[in-house]
């Protein structure tokens, strides 16, 4: 699906924030040192964050505003010492339970960020890979009935 129609749905039957200005974009990426991808920014210009299928504090799946996303390492081992995570692992997916989607902002591939497992309890010896995309996160997330896609042995709704 395509991102345009992703981010209706998020806006019909979730829950989104105020979109990011192009201002807030900016001062985020000098920020953090790295630009959001096209998927990313798409996203921002159309809502600062959003929780999915539920309101706080309920909600499972919340994508955090840009002001608050920040080193993995930082909000999960509350360090910022390259043996509790790679620098360049950002949060960006908070799950509520005290684990985290994340970025990895030096491995983008076909200029996308791959977004990557960050439970608390093994992070960071353990991080797979739960998606090449936000975009494909995205589309995952809104399909799975609000439990951890990649978590579940129940299939995907198309």
């Amino acid at each position: 699906m395509a991102m345009d129609q992703l981010l209706a749905e998020v806006s019909r039957l979730h829950f989104p924030r105020p979109p990011a200005t192009p201002a807030q974009i900016t001062a985020f990426e000098v920020r953090v040192g790295w630009t959001l991808d096209p998927a990313l920014r798409a996203f921002y210009l159309h809502c600062d964050g959003c929780t999915l299928f539920e309101t706080l504090p309920d909600a499972k799946y919340r994508v955090l505003p840009l002001s608050e996303i920040q080193r993995a390492r930082q909000a999960i081992r509350a360090s910022d010492e390259d043996e509790d995570g790679a620098a360049s692992h950002y949060t960006l997916v908070d799950m509520q339970d005290t684990n985290f989607v994340i970025l990895d902002v030096a491995a983008p591939k076909g200029g996308c960020y791959p977004l990557l497992d960050a439970f608390h309890e093994t992070y960071p010896e353990e991080a797979p890979r739960i998606a090449a995309s936000f975009e494909e996160f995205l589309e995952k997330a809104l399909r799975s009935g609000n439990r951890s896609f990649w978590l579940s042995s129940e299939p995907v709704k198309e």
